[in-house]
């Protein structure tokens, strides 16, 4: 094993002392797993792979704003490019939405670090 190896491990070992356990009690490792699904971005078919838990977090927005997930996601694709001229990694936009509406439902204040 190399130095650098070692070293990082020894620093990984310093992180076991977390005070708040970041996995919740049921925690389910299936929705960690990504998922591939077939979708359409206004009218252009595509495949987006997302890890099963921020389809669930579609799925909810969707069925918030009484729409489908593609018109979530066709609705987000077109605001990105309407106001921000687009994005280089769409499915981390598409994370970080499913987060943002998170947070904003528990009333925490999303601001730019």
């Amino acid at each position: 094993m190399s130095q650098d190896a070692a070293r990082e491990i020894k620093e990984a070992h310093r992180c076991f002392k977390i005070q708040h356990d970041p996995f919740i009690e049921s925690f389910n490792m299936n929705l960690a797993q990504p998922q591939a699904r077939s979708v359409r971005l206004n009218g252009l078919a595509t495949c987006l792979r997302l890890e099963e838990v921020y389809w669930g977090i579609l799925s909810e927005i969707a069925r918030c704003n009484s729409c489908s997930i593609n018109a979530v996601l066709s609705y987000i694709d077109r605001e990105v490019h309407l106001r921000y001229g687009g994005v280089k990694n769409f499915s981390g936009l598409i994370r970080v939405v499913c987060v943002a509406h998170l947070l904003k439902a528990q009333g925490f204040q999303l601001s730019p670090v």
